[in-house]
């Protein structure tokens, strides 16, 4: 791909090896403002990459070293998630400023991007989460509208099951329990249930457990004791 040069001054050494992939919606009223955010040194974040709604991608930060994009969050164990990880800031202004989807050429240079950064990474497609994912309490970019069902059909996300018919009957407690073994931080658990549904049923999104949630989180973890989801 081709990338517009933009580096950014905040960055540091990375301390652990990539091993996952998080989108984030830029959540700002223009693309000029989250530009200005994440270079300059006064907005003290930044990403490796800024994708703009015409498809330009922006690199603001090398591969090799460590963004900070994800602050204080968790995954699959994992604390220190921006030095495991790459960060894509997806130009849109959110929930705050009148969330929208994310237009065509945008989606199509997010596809082009993530498949060149997974296959440089080996990172498994269970690894390519939302800063939801791993920041639930604080967190809900890139939101019930992102296009996870276009990335999982092309293998670099993971699908929502299409065969999770199956309730458990977990109480909630076994739920939650459930829902930290596959990767979640359930120290704001109405937070996580919402982040979960928000990922793989952004159709309803009560923070409610309910059976359907009980049967696609199920049948993920089937799914992943089986050896069929990386």
């Amino acid at each position: 791909m081709d990338f517009v040069e933009t580096p950014s001054a905040n960055f540091n050494d990375r301390e652990l090896p990539v091993s996952m992939l998080v989108m984030h919606y830029t959540g700002m009223e223009s693309a000029d403002a989250a530009v200005r955010q994440l270079t300059t040194p006064e907005g003290g974040v930044s990403s490796h990459y800024l994708l703009h709604e015409d498809g330009v991608v922006m690199r603001l930060v090398d591969e090799g070293k460590r963004a900070w994009h994800a602050g204080r969050s968790y995954w699959r164990g994992i604390t220190d998630v921006n030095s495991a990880s790459i960060g894509i800031e997806i130009v849109n202004p959110g929930h705050e400023f009148g969330y929208r989807p994310f237009p065509a050429p945008q989606v199509d240079a997010l596809v082009r991007l993530t498949d060149g950064i997974i296959k440089r990474h080996d990172i498994p497609r269970a690894n390519v989460v939302g800063h939801s994912d791993v920041a639930p309490a604080r967190k809900q970019d890139p939101g019930e509208l992102f296009p996870w069902d276009k990335l999982a059909l092309l293998n670099l996300a993971t699908p929502r099951p299409m065969n999770a018919h199956t309730d458990p009957g977990w109480s909630d407690s076994a739920f939650l329990m459930a829902l930290e073994r596959y990767g979640y931080s359930i120290e704001d658990k109405m937070a996580a249930v919402m982040a979960f549904q928000r990922r793989f049923r952004p159709e309803l999104l009560t923070g409610e457990i309910d059976g359907q949630c009980r049967a696609i989180l199920f049948q993920l973890l089937l799914e992943r004791e089986a050896g069929t989801a990386r």
